[in-house]
């Protein structure tokens, strides 16, 4: 089997790595940013690590094209593989609960959506709501389904230490670029690279979308998600593991703030208290603090494809084999829901190449 680097430790960096691992492969991970206790994390210095604040749950995303449909087939892999995950580790920081949806302008993919449909399509325990179960009037559509949600660091960590029990390494380390990982010394003669970096490399289609969110101690036993006839959003996600719960959030396209706005924090709890007030029951809402994470966004959606270089493109070789990166990036908010659909494809792009012969 190959050697292999792959650059990131993200979420779909971390799969990736175990995924090629489980097929034989050695694998070495180069990045900056590794995970990193929450409590812990500096929010600054760690804005761009975007697994750091993901909200990291799966919501169902309702294919109605190839490339969604695609995605689809990619977050059912990944629940299953969550399932599978938490009964073997149950300290991997997975778990299962109920998710509620609720629409005040639904799209027609939403409101046409059938009980047989969603079955059909993976959704477990699948129920369409009622008026009565509305947090008001706005609200026109509504379901609930089985789904799952990480607290991401003690996630993270978890792979981490799965990749490092299993004989991977590790390398801290920033590059200027990604061919600048076939030239590490302590690493000679890889051939093949894995892109994981989020945001790629200088690609001029991807950009940042910026959110803010709110951490609070409060417990809740749901993931909620409510979407507003003017576009904006309501959700909480928990954090489970004594983690606490993340209220949202905002989704802010090419906007590089660092900084939390305290009205922006204040608008967000309110909206969420009044969208699901059983989280309010035992008293008011209780920060611990603010998040704001830049999502790796791609025009044109996620780049998943291999690229193949002769050597002489690769300036600093010693040797004049051909090399090969296979990129996995720019997945936007949804990194842990697709993330083991994505790391098989990896793991195919990988197989194809060992196949051809390059090697």
């Amino acid at each position: 089997m190959a050697d292999i680097i792959v650059i990131g430790a993200g979420v779909i960096g971390l799969s990736a790595a175990l995924r090629l691992q489980q097929a034989g492969h050695s694998v070495t991970i180069i990045a900056r940013d590794f995970p990193t206790p929450f409590e812990a994390a500096d929010k600054r210095a760690l804005i761009n690590y975007t697994s750091q604040w993901g909200g990291a749950h799966n919501r169902w995303v309702l294919p109605t094209n190839p490339a969604e449909q695609r995605e689809h087939e990619f977050s059912i892999a990944t629940y299953r593989h969550m399932e599978a995950t938490m009964r073997d580790f149950p300290e991997a920081g997975i778990a299962f609960m109920k998710g509620i949806e609720y629409f005040e302008a639904p799209p027609p993919v939403h409101r046409d959506l059938t009980v047989d449909a969603a079955l059909g399509l993976g959704l477990e325990e699948f129920r369409i709501l009622g008026k009565q179960d509305f947090p008001d009037d706005r609200v026109t559509w509504g379901c609930e389904y089985r789904t799952w949600c990480v607290n991401p660091m003690v996630y993270c960590s978890f792979l981490l230490r799965r990749f490092h029990i299993l004989g991977g390494k590790a390398v801290s380390m920033e590059l200027r670029n990604l061919n600048e990982a076939f030239l590490v010394k302590a690493l000679p003669g890889v051939q093949i690279l894995v892109n994981c970096s989020g945001a790629g490399f200088n690609d001029p289609a991807v950009f940042p979308t910026r959110g803010q969110t709110c951490l609070v101690s409060n417990p809740c036993p749901v993931t909620v998600t409510r979407q507003n006839a003017d576009g904006t959003w309501t959700f909480c996600v928990p954090r489970n593991f004594h983690g606490g719960t993340v209220i949202g959030g905002t989704k802010e396209p090419d906007n590089w703030d660092p900084e939390p706005s305290p009205e922006t924090r204040a608008r967000l709890l309110s909206a969420f208290a009044a969208t699901y007030p059983p989280i309010v029951a035992d008293g008011p809402l209780r920060p611990l603090g603010d998040i704001v994470g830049r999502r790796p966004t791609r025009r044109g959606g996620i780049r998943l494809e291999r690229e193949d270089l002769a050597a002489r493109d690769i300036q600093g070789l010693q040797d004049d084999a051909g090399r090969s990166i296979v990129h996995a990036y720019g997945l936007g908010g949804r990194g842990f829901e697709l993330s083991w659909g994505v790391a098989g494809e990896v793991l195919e792009l990988v197989k194809q190449r060992v196949s051809s012969g390059r090697l």
